[in-house]
């Protein structure tokens, strides 16, 4: 599929519609350029973010760990995780502050919308696995050649995949990349529109449960998706009174990552089992397989990583290529790092 089509199939018409909101504020010409002040010490009162949480888990995580009340308040916490679904709410200015892998800062950027990334957790194993089809008699990514592959080019499943591809040494044009969003992985996979999905390791459970009987099986990979990022509209940083409550945010943020990874057994069941309907068994089985969350006190390899993903996107044709360090806002570069105990600042 020529890459300018496969973009405008993937993000037409959400984009369009986003766009026009976007315009209609005129965010394009009003939120170029960093915001370069010093941020204040002090969330001045009547402060209010709208935060993403998917499915609920920021919001129970800071239950369970017990932390400290935020200093501002939470107006809105949006159950939205998916990168193409965030952009949009930025543009819509209905969402504030999100979580999300590196590869949708990329895609905001290459649309025109100007975000910037204030806090990095660094993941140093995969995190996604490949799901094949029910009765599919592929067993390695070196299967993967001629073979229908879901692709979401805004998410962090779309560079694990190709990255994926690179090092199994297979070229674009060997496979059929299917544009989807993540959302429609498992139909695509269950009516057999495709033949292999990227999941990540949480869904995969799910999956399987239903389809191994059937000869659906998983994957594993070593490519891991580096990046486990916050961040905001520029319109939002150009606020002085947003950006320190974002500064006052990032904190407990980390301290409540870390807090996760150091009681799974709580976690498990609060949220797996209590939220998702999973069984103690498939709990223990994603939550083993989580990684240790690392705060980098220096944004350098995060910045490399990015540059690195931006510049193979680009190489296939998806987006042009660039300077990713303008997707940075080193103002909050240390703050992560700086709340949590040493073993997690890598």
């Amino acid at each position: 599929m020529h890459r300018r089509a496969f973009l405008t199939s993937v993000f037409g018409a959400s984009a369009a519609v986003a766009g026009l909101s976007g315009c209609a504020r005129g965010d394009a010409a009003a939120d170029t350029g960093a915001a370069t002040e010093p941020l204040a010490h002090k969330v001045p009162a009547g402060t209010n973010l709208k935060i993403a949480s998917y499915l609920g888990q920021q919001q129970l995580q800071f239950r369970l760990a017990k932390l400290p009340g935020l200093p501002f308040k939470v107006s809105d916490w949006v159950n939205i995780g998916a990168g193409p679904d965030v952009i949009n709410a930025f543009r819509a200015r209905s969402l504030d502050l999100s979580n999300n892998a590196g590869i949708p800062p990329i895609q905001a950027h290459y649309q025109g919308f100007d975000a910037k990334i204030v806090a990095i957790d660094i993941t140093r194993k995969p995190n996604y696995l490949f799901a094949t089809r029910p009765g599919s008699d592929i067993r390695a990514v070196a299967d993967f050649k001629g073979r229908k592959l879901a692709f979401s080019q805004g998410q962090a499943q779309g560079v694990v995949l190709l990255r994926a591809l690179k090092k199994a040494g297979l070229a674009y044009d060997e496979v059929k990349l299917v544009p989807l969003t993540s959302n429609q992985f498992f139909t695509a996979l269950q009516s057999g529109q495709v033949d292999v999905a990227p999941l990540a390791i949480n869904q995969a459970p799910a999956y399987l449960k239903q389809y191994a009987s059937k000869g659906a099986r998983s994957i594993p990979t070593d490519v891991v998706d580096l990046l486990n990022l916050l961040w905001a509209p520029q319109s939002v940083l150009n606020d002085p009174a947003k950006a320190a409550a974002i500064a006052a945010y990032i904190p407990q943020w980390a301290k409540g990552q870390v807090w996760q990874y150091e009681h799974p057994d709580v976690w498990n069941e609060e949220f797996y089992v209590k939220t998702q309907n999973l069984t103690p068994a498939q709990a223990r089985g994603i939550t083993e397989l989580a990684n240790k969350p690392l705060f980098p006190p220096s944004w350098d390899e995060a910045v490399t990583w990015e540059q690195e993903t931006a510049d193979l996107l680009a190489e296939g044709g998806f987006v042009k290529k660039f300077d990713v360090s303008s997707l940075f806002d080193h103002r909050f570069e240390s703050l992560a790092a700086e709340a949590v105990p040493e073993e997690y600042r890598r």
